[in-house]
């Protein structure tokens, strides 16, 4: 059991090394952390996570070791401030042990100021999914599943390199849901060879399944893929496009809202962990590759974790910071867009006062931008919100763009 360090409520008194900084926070926004689990069974081809086959076994020993010592030697950053939301994603953290998951909680519990009511999530494959090892999970605290399905069809998660079928993903999403009350299904669209009528077969099928929450992603090729040094034949854009409009046809049918771009909720479900992140709220990142972001009453933090995870198990116990990589100070330049990339892809955008809430810069700093986008219909017209128009929806990577 890790040691207890005790909690400092004076956040400058826990950094006495503050550099000069831009930022002037009122107050620090909420916090959540993000575990990474670094391991698969094998690398899916479309896949551009930090992600790295297993082999024979996991050192899940070696692992929990570094995983404590890079926590620990985090705290002094968050001491005295209360953590929200935990998600423990990959890789596939469903490739851990029961007994691994319990002792990744409970260090995580005596480490750090957990809301009683914390949603801690963790993500699961179906190719690793056990009723039991489900079950053990939420006796250990998680309390929501995300369960990358991809598709209901066989012929697809072939196409894709996934180590499940269809009949596993259903049993899974039965495993998950008699574990817990909260589930997420991840489901792709426009896959090599997919017709509209496949799609919608895949959709059906997920709210079929009574999920509360799905995250719906157009399947794209990323750099330093397999697929993008062999690409499949995809769907074409027209294709594409009309298959997202159906999707969302679908799903809002069905009495899901839209409430972020790849994000589908029914009331009172929305992933409150990946809420912070569109808000620009504050997260620590551990593990290996992990990202995170940090606030401080005079500057805003971002860094990031050795990649390779057997570098990260070596550094990180050597409490010299080693494991830690591009460690930066965001300039006032780039808050807007910073703060604009997440909060826009909110479908319901965010509060105006939230930018200076959450930024520390004056609402001034975006005139020109808002402006622009305002003259070119992406934004609604009301002064009080940050909220893309219909059209700054359907052409959102536009509309960011002009943050920069």
């Amino acid at each position: 059991m890790p040691r207890v360090i005790p909690i400092v409520t004076d956040l400058r008194a826990a950094s006495p090394a503050l550099s000069p900084g831009h930022a002037l926070l009122d107050a620090l926004p909420p916090l959540s952390l993000y575990v990474h689990v670094p391991w698969c069974v094998r690398k899916c081809p479309y896949c551009d996570f930090n992600s790295h086959q297993a082999g024979d076994s996991i050192p899940e020993g070696r692992y929990l070791d570094a995983l404590a010592a890079d926590l620990e030697q985090a705290l002094p950053k968050i001491w005295g401030r209360q953590v929200h939301t935990v998600f423990i994603g990959g890789g596939t953290p469903s490739l851990l042990s029961e007994s691994a998951v319990d002792r990744l909680l409970a260090m995580l519990r005596s480490y750090l100021n957990l809301w009683p009511d914390a949603e801690i999530t963790l993500e699961a494959n179906p190719g690793t999914a056990e009723a039991d090892r489900f079950l053990a999970y939420a006796a250990s605290g998680v309390n929501r599943i995300s369960i990358g399905i991809q598709s209901f069809n066989d012929r697809h998660l072939e196409a894709l390199g996934r180590i499940h079928n269809a009949r596993q993903a259903r049993e899974a999403i039965v495993m998950a849901q008699k574990a817990v009350s909260r589930v997420n299904l991840d489901l792709m669209f426009a896959l090599p060879g997919q017709t509209m009528a496949e799609c919608e077969e895949d959709v059906r099928a997920a709210l079929d399944s009574g999920t509360e929450h799905l995250s719906l992603y157009q399947l794209t090729l990323e750099p330093n893929t397999v697929f993008a040094k062999y690409p499949p034949k995809l769907p074409d854009d027209d294709v594409a496009a009309h298959m997202q409009d159906h999707v969302e046809t679908l799903v809002t049918n069905a009495g899901f809202d839209r409430y972020e771009v790849s994000a589908y909720a029914r009331p009172g479900a929305r992933a409150r962990h990946n809420v912070n992140y569109w808000e620009f709220g504050d997260y620590l990142g551990i593990g290996p590759g992990a990202h995170g972001k940090l606030s401080f009453p005079d500057r805003i933090e971002r860094d990031a974790r050795v990649r390779n995870p057997e570098s990260w198990m070596q550094a990180a116990p050597q409490r010299d910071a080693s494991h830690v990589t591009d460690g930066r100070i965001l300039a006032p330049e780039d808050l807007p867009f910073e703060f604009m990339l997440n909060a826009l892809r909110l479908r319901q955008g965010v509060s105006a006062s939230l930018y200076t809430e959450r930024t520390g810069q004056p609402l001034a700093t975006l005139t020109k931008a808002l402006q622009r986008a305002h003259d070119q219909g992406l934004l609604v017209s009301d002064p009080t919100r940050l909220q893309a128009s219909d059209r700054g929806w359907r052409f959102l990577n536009e509309l960011q763009a002009l943050f920069l």
